[in-house]
Parts: structure tokens; sequence; C-alpha cells
């Protein structure tokens, strides 16, 4: 039988099989058709865009819809028979441990919308996935949001997984923490290109660089075919073809989780992290979209769409999607301390946004109410030599510009001396482990007999494995301790009461102690709250924005958010709630950059601008990353997710600065579709010579870039670095672009473009 929706937007064939078999049916929107097979399996995807139709299911490697994980047994369970009722679009999938799940499949221009409705008996499933889909491509993964690309004029066409709700994540079920470990592996984006050495495969595991703790130290490897990995919602196999992956979890009840984001490295080993449970966050209803189309046009003909259809977060600049390539704009950075001119520096720029890098860490301290500045804004932290201002009066004078200004917080990190922390810690508080307490003690006891031993002696945290971060809470006290001794009766070693100036009292047998799960050193040091005091925290980041005008945010430390073991759910509840409660005070958007990207915070972030200099992209060499292989790095990652590239804190205008170089900074800029921060020192600008020529050429391929003047053809030749351009304006509408020597010298017309040639 044959059942065709109106206008096309969704076809369904079902086909009757011989011998009283279950039915096997296609699915089709625009772009895209799946069959899936009387086992729950899918068998074949095809572009439907071209003819004939292109296969992209490889035949060795069928897709499961929907798995089964039970955590406790690490076990999978795929679907062995599935019966579709088109009555209502739902499809059961029966699985061998004898569960039956229900999932809708509602049809849609350009997705599938799928969602798990029930699954009966649960029989110790812990966790669903959806997938893995295989598909054959090979070119480039998108592990973060969960993408298979192939870019190539060819082919043009990608397949992905996008999570419509916040407990469905990007990865496989068996990710430990829900944050995939922090590594590299071998995948070549072109196998023509980029041969593999023979001492190498695909999907080999290799680990980070440096000591662990250094996070540049981290990017080792200039190698095209060493990949970084910032997920697992794709991966590749030994022949190099992509997988994606979403998976949802049961989160009501406690569990323990043995965890490291960076697991391979001695510095960030794992700790034992008993996880809190959170009610009423469970599987059911965990839905994602599957989609695929052309490639070229996926961003904003198919993701966007899905994201504007589903009321997904939607942050904009300039009235764009921050993902739109011709809403990606840079941003100004602050270094010097000095502000008479950086807001007039920022407008002839063209820029919209003025991070105060040079004012230090913003620490989450809800004591102060949001007040940055004092109550009254009474301390005046931005210095002019007019006289200096608070906060809200330099965000005031800048908002008359159309130009907002941020801070750099420490995300969740909540330092000594700030409300939550000490000298009165909270009581909502993260914990590695719970213990009680064997026998009491007076204020002054050093000798802490523990019940339970157990991973008492792992070092706080995961990260860094800082010492003097090791500590527990008994009551309203912080004790310091190092070890714990190996025999009955068990005591705490190196003990030292009243740690973080909190006051030592009397505690009794049996009261509860809590090893706490900590940040790390290096002004990062802090306290991770629990999963409700973390709610609190965001909203107290939107207070600030409210109260003192900021509008933007560089979240260092913002791995943090997955130290209580809820991984990219604790990172998209956070932003969530962070963004409900700017909505509410009506902030709007608020433009965030940090020290990671994950599927927690893809939605959100606007920008990734982490590091700078000659790790991120160097003018002078025109390679990305010559110091280590960070550019490289991230630019692959970045590109592979459809989220701007990032630059980095950059292109410092000094003395001998020369505008050519900004022209060829810009044309990366737009040819690979990047951001950058500006480092713009107020002494060192007005020592340049050229600085006025600079900030001409930059707004002049800004104002292009916002116009949408530049079509996919020219991107490719800008994005080409052995090659120099010069862009001139002729109106608001119109530009004359150049090829020229280096130093910008021999001007020769390439393209005339117009407003809109890039759509």
């Amino acid at each position: 039988m044959r059942t065709v929706f109106k206008k096309g937007i969704f076809l369904l064939l079902s086909t009757a099989l011989a011998g009283g078999a279950r039915a096997q049916h296609d699915f089709q929107t625009d772009y895209f058709r799946i069959h899936i097979n009387n086992k729950g399996w899918i068998t074949s995807m095809k572009n439907i865009t071209v003819q004939p139709n292109r296969e992209f299911s490889p035949k060795d490697k069928p897709s499961p819809l929907l798995s089964l994980y039970d955590s406790k047994k690490k076990q999978y369970y795929q679907p062995v028979k599935a019966s579709y009722a088109k009555g209502n679009n739902t499809l059961a999938l029966q699985y061998p441990n004898g569960s039956v799940a229900t999932i809708s499949i509602q049809p849609q221009r350009q997705y599938f919308r799928l969602v798990l409705r029930s699954l009966s008996p649960r029989k110790g499933i812990d966790a669903v996935q959806w997938g893995t889909i295989h598909t054959n491509i090979t070119n480039l993964m998108g592990e973060i949001i969960g993408v298979s690309r192939d870019t190539s004029d060819a082919v043009n066409y990608a397949i992905g997984l996008l999570a419509l709700n916040d407990n469905t994540l990007g990865g496989t079920a068996e990710t430990i923490g829900d944050a995939a470990p922090f590594q590299y592996i071998i995948h070549t984006p072109d196998a023509k290109r980029f041969p593999l050495p023979d001492s190498l495969h695909e999907g080999q595991v290799f680990s980070l660089g440096g000591n662990g703790i250094s996070d540049v130290a981290f990017y080792a490897h200039k190698e095209p075919w060493f990949r970084i990995m910032y997920g697992n919602a794709a991966m590749v196999d030994p022949k190099g073809r992509i997988s994606i992956a979403y998976q949802s979890r049961d989160r009501t009840f406690e569990r323990e989780v043995y965890f490291s984001l960076i697991p391979n490295m001695a510095a960030n080993t794992p700790n034992h992290l008993q996880v809190q449970p959170l009610p009423g966050v469970d599987y059911i209803g965990s839905s994602v979209a599957l989609w695929g189309s052309p490639d070229s046009t996926a961003l904003l003909d198919v993701i966007q769409k899905i994201v504007l259809a589903e009321k997904l977060p939607y942050p904009t600049i300039n009235g764009k999607w921050v993902k739109d390539p011709s809403a990606y704009v840079p941003d100004a950075i602050t270094a010097g301390g000095l502000y008479d001119s950086i807001i007039s520096y920022t407008a002839r720029l063209g820029f919209k946004t003025i991070s105060l890098y040079d004012q230090g860490f913003l620490r989450p301290d809800r004591g102060n109410a949001g007040y940055i500045d004092g109550r009254n804004f009474e301390q005046k932290r931005i210095k002019l030599t007019s006289g200096n201002l608070s906060h809200k009066e330099f965000a005031d004078i800048a908002a008359k510009h159309g130009i907002t200004i941020g801070r750099t917080p420490i995300t969740n990190s909540l330092a000594p001396g700030t409300l939550d922390a000490s000298p009165v810690p909270s009581d909502s508080l993260c914990y590695q482990q719970k213990r009680l307490l064997a026998k009491s003690i007076s204020a002054t006891d050093t000798i802490i007999i523990v019940d339970d031993p157990r991973y008492l002696d792992e070092i706080a945290s995961w990260e860094g494995h800082c010492a003097d971060l090791n500590m527990i809470k008994i009551g309203k006290e912080l004790i310091y301790y190092m070890g714990v001794s190996k025999t009955k009766p068990y005591r705490l070693l190196q003990v030292k009461r009243g740690y973080w100036k909190t006051s030592p009292a009397a505690h009794t047998a049996g009261d509860t102690i809590y090893k706490l799960q900590v940040t790390l050193n290096y002004g990062y040091d802090g306290l991770i709250p629990n999963m409700e005091l973390q709610d609190e925290i965001a909203a107290h980041y939107a207070d600030v924005c409210a109260i003192n005008g900021l509008r933007y945010y560089d979240f260092d430390g913002q791995e943090f958010l997955f130290n209580n073991g809820h991984g990219y759910y604790s990172a998209k509840r956070f932003f969530r709630k962070m963004f409900e409660k700017a909505e509410r005070s009506g902030v709007g958007t608020i433009r965030f950059t940090g020290a990671t990207l994950s599927e927690g915070s893809w939605h959100y972030q606007s920008i990734w601008n982490v590091g700078g200099g000659k790790n991120l992209y160097d003018t002078d060499t025109r390679e990305w990353g010559s110091a280590t292989s960070q550019g490289k790095d991230l630019r692959d990652v970045t590109y592979a997710n459809f989220f701007p590239v990032g630059m980095g804190g950059n292109f410092p205008i000094k003395a001998n600065s020369k505008a050519a170089d900004y022209e060829h900074v810009q044309a990366i800029s737009v040819g690979v579709g990047t951001t950058y921060s500006l480092t713009l020192n107020q002494k060192d600008v007005e020592s340049c010579p050229e600085k006025e020529k600079i900030f001409a050429v930059i707004r002049t391929w800004e104002n292009a870039r916002a116009a949408n003047a530049f079509p996919r053809w020219v991107k490719k030749e800008l994005s080409d670095a052995t090659q120099s351009f010069h862009l001139e304006e002729i109106d608001g509408n119109n530009w004359n672009l150049y090829k020229t020597n280096r130093d910008g010298s021999s001007p020769r017309l390439f393209v005339k473009l117009r407003s809109g040639m890039g759509k």
C-alpha cells in the first residue's frame, strides 16, 4: 500500500512481505529517504535530490533505529522485530531482553522527528541510544552535534542527528559521565590527499600532548589525520566510515562513575564519583531529529529550521542566528587597563562586543546579589583618564553605540571567600563520595576515623589532582586531608581543621562526611555545586547581566560543568537556566565563548575564541597554529560541527602593524568562517601609524560579510592562505575584491560583489 501526504511533505511506503513477516517501511523528507526493515534497522539512506539516488547506508552495516543499554551489565540490546501503526505514526520495537519500545515518527519537510514514547518492561535498561546510524561517508565527522559530512562537489551531502530535548545527548550510551573523552583519534578527511602512514589506522586513539594541565600543550599533532575529539556523537570505523549516535539516560537514581574528561593522561586519571539523582529526568520522551540534505545548504536550510520549529535555543546577533556565517563578527578584547578609546575603536571596527579581559576573573558569588561593583556601583573598576567608571556606567555608554561589554567568569567554581564556599560552606555542594564519621571528634581533634576507606585515597577532582584542594565537609566545616590509612581503624591522614577559614567544630559519630568535588589550582580554585545550586549560579549570571549591563561572558573553566557526572546534560541545564532568567529579566541573548565546546553548549554558545597568538593562527607564517597544533585542531572541530571557527584573542594592533596583514586576517575569517577577539591595548593602538587604515580594512570586510556578499566559490578562494586580497567598498551594497601581492601591492580585480550574493 502507498500513502502520500499532501504537497509531498512526507511519504510513507509500506510493503507487506511474504510468509507473514512484519511490514517494512520507507520514510521520506524533501531530501532524504530511509528504509526501516522488519527488525527495526535502517538498511537504506538515500539522497533523493540526485538521479540516480545515492545510497549512504553501508551494505555490511545496517543501523538499529534505537538501542537499549544496561550499564550494570555493560550490554547493548538491538531490536529484533518491528511493527508500524500508520494510523498514529508509531513504530513498536521488540528486543531480545523482552523490552518493547514505542517510537513515534512524525513527518516534517526537512527531517524525521523521532520520540521514544514508552519502554516496557525496563529489564534493567537505564539508557537508550538512537542508532548507531552508520554511513559510508568518510570525509568530515561532526562529533559534537552528530553529523556525517561529505563536502566534496561530487557528493555534497550530510546526514545528522540533533537532540530535541535536554536529556538527549550527543554520544553513545556507554559514555562515562556523559562527556566523551578528550583525546585524538586517527581519521583522514581525504585519503587521496592525506593518505595514512602504514603505522596508523582509522579510529586509533592517542592521548593529548603536554603535561595534562597546560591546555595549550594538549594540542600536539599538526598532521591532518590526527583529529582531536570534543565529543563522540560521531565516530569512525576501521574503514574511516562515519557513524552517529545520541543517547538518553535515566537520571532518577544515584549511580557511581569512574570519570575523567582526559582519562589517558596521568595528571587527569579518573575519580570515583557518586552522581546525584535527579527526580523526573528520564529517557522516556527522548527525542531527536534525523535528517539528510545537501551539505552546502544543511546549516541554514535544515538545521536552522529544526531549531526554529522545535523551539530550541536560538541566540541572535544583529538580528541573525549566531550560526549564520553572515552573522559572524569578531569582538574586541581589552589589554593594558585603559579604556578612553576602546568604545570608539570598537564602533569604528564594526564590532558589537568588548570583552574586558584585563579585568581578570569574575567569580560567581551570590553574596553580592549580582552587584559586582557594590550595591551603589561605588567601585569604579573601569579606568579612564577623564574619571573611572563602574561596569554599569561603562555599559551604558557602550550601549549608545550598539556595543555590549562582558567579563571572564570561572563558570561554576565556588571560590574561597564566596557565599557558597567559605567561611560557611553551602549544604548544596557536589561530592565525590559520602561516608560516615566512625568516632566523635572535638573541634581540635585531627584523628578522624571513617567507616569506609574506599576511594578516599583519590586526590580530589579528576583534573590536575591538586593536592591542596583535597578536602571533606562535615557539617559547616571544611577539613583538609591527604590519604587514608591502609588498616583499621581507617583514619584520614595529614588532617588540617577549619580549612578555607571555616570554623572548627565538634562532630558526632554517625555524622556524614562528604568528600567534595573540586576544580583545580592556578586561579581556578573552587568547589563544585550540586545541580540545584548550579541552577542558582546560572540564574546569578543572568542577574549580573541585568544589573551591570553585561551581555557577554567568556566562560573559562567551562569543563567544570561536567564535574558533577551529568556531563552534557549539566551544561545544557546550566545555560538554559541562565538564558531563561535573562529572558525574564529583559536581558535577551547573552553572547558567550568559553574554555570548551560541547553538545551541551552548542545551541547556546555564540563563538569559541579560546587561546590566541601563534597557537591559533599565525599571520607571519600563514598557518593554523605555528607554535602548537591548536589552531588546526580547533578549526577542524568547529568547521565539521557547523560552528564558527575561532582564532582566539589575537592580532593585536601594535606600532609596526600593517593594514595588509589585516586584509589577510579578514580574508581568512570570511573564507573559512571564523571569528576572533581583536586585542586592543590603547597605548599600542595609538602608537600605530596605520591604525586608521587597519580600522577601515576590518570595517570594510565586516560590512560585506554582514551583507552576505561572498558566494561559496569566492569563500573557497579566500580560505587559501597562499593568496592575498584587498576589498574595496563602492557603496553600501557593492564591493570590488582584488587579488594582490602579499604586501598589498599590484591589486588585480578578481570579482565584483554585491549584497546577497552569498545566498
